[in-house]
């Protein structure tokens, strides 16, 4: 039997299949708005993050479920072509999706349908490919079922933990989401995330709170503003964003997580890495979409 090649970053998450109305504006209660554009790509958080990793060189895997239907087979084919190794299950029924609206300003809204997102637990997770790599990098699902998954998976696994909670901040205590967080070498959270889980705290307290309970890096990503980084109060700092024409958010933290990991796979501190961060997120919200404008070479920023 061959010996897996050990992977630099694995991802575990959500698989959807996104499709994407680029429109005048938030449409309100009862009012009709026009449609600009239409793009439909593959799509789920931790994806987004590895296929941004896959651009730049990084060895990476996935694991997660797919339908047995169109969609499905078109997020394995992409995996291919961006050469994400990929453990994924197949079952009977739908692929996730997603479906979002982008406004000019390039804010924007989401609908998601789990499918057969909901149906992965631990049987389905192939311990033996996600310990063998530097990071796993683990993002949200729907379900609490898919939680209590990630928390067993975080007492059983043996490399180091990256956590994106995402939408799990609006919809579960901080509590719920605690056997992970301790676990974690890395947490990106966003701002508005970060207020939900830590009531009546600013971005600097409630990183504080995520690292006392066992989290090395807190990475808090603020929108146009820029980013927050913390390690175990060591050092901190704040980050600004780079300058540039926003066209879409959709996926801004999952490539400013894929800049700050691809800054410690190469042995960056904290404060270059979420530089970097900042760098990639600016690439991917000047294109419509998760992954269009993901750069395949990247220069490290200048110390400033």
């Amino acid at each position: 039997m061959c010996k897996m090649t050990r992977k630099e970053v694995i991802g575990l998450g959500a698989l959807n299949y996104d499709v994407l109305y680029a429109v005048e504006r938030i449409a309100a209660e009862g009012e009709e708005v026009g449609i600009l554009d239409v793009n439909k790509v593959p799509g789920g958080s931790a994806a987004n993050t590895t296929v941004a990793l896959a651009r730049l060189g990084v060895d990476t895997g996935f694991a997660g479920i797919v339908g047995r239907d169109k969609e499905g087979e078109l997020i394995l084919d992409e995996f291919r072509k961006e050469g994400v190794e990929t453990n994924i299950t197949k079952e009977e029924g739908y692929t996730g999706a997603a479906i979002g609206f982008v406004d000019a300003k390039g804010e924007r809204t989401l609908y998601i349908y789990p499918g057969v997102n909901d149906r992965l637990g631990m049987a389905d997770i192939d311990l033996d490919f996600v310990n063998n790599t530097e990071f796993l990098h683990t993002s949200s699902f729907v379900n609490r079922e898919q939680l209590a998954m990630q928390c067993e998976l975080a007492k059983q696994l043996k490399s180091k933990l990256s956590f994106s909670p995402g939408m799990l901040c609006f919809k579960y205590a901080l509590a719920d989401l605690m056997p992970v967080i301790e676990r974690s070498e890395l947490v990106f959270i966003s701002v508005d995330e970060l207020k939900s889980l830590v009531k009546d705290a600013d971005y600097e307290k409630g990183a504080g709170v995520l690292l006392d309970i066992g989290a090395k890096v807190v990475c808090v990503t603020l929108g146009g503003k820029g980013s927050y980084v913390t390690h175990a109060a060591e050092e901190s700092h704040f980050i600004a964003a780079y300058p540039t024409d926003v066209v879409d958010t959709t996926g801004a933290g999952d490539s400013f997580a894929a800049g700050f990991l691809f800054g410690l796979l190469h042995g960056k501190g904290i404060y270059e890495c979420g530089k970097t961060g900042n760098l990639v997120a600016s690439f991917c919200i000047r294109e419509y979409g998760c992954r269009k404008g993901l750069p395949y070479t990247l220069a490290f920023p200048k110390k400033v």
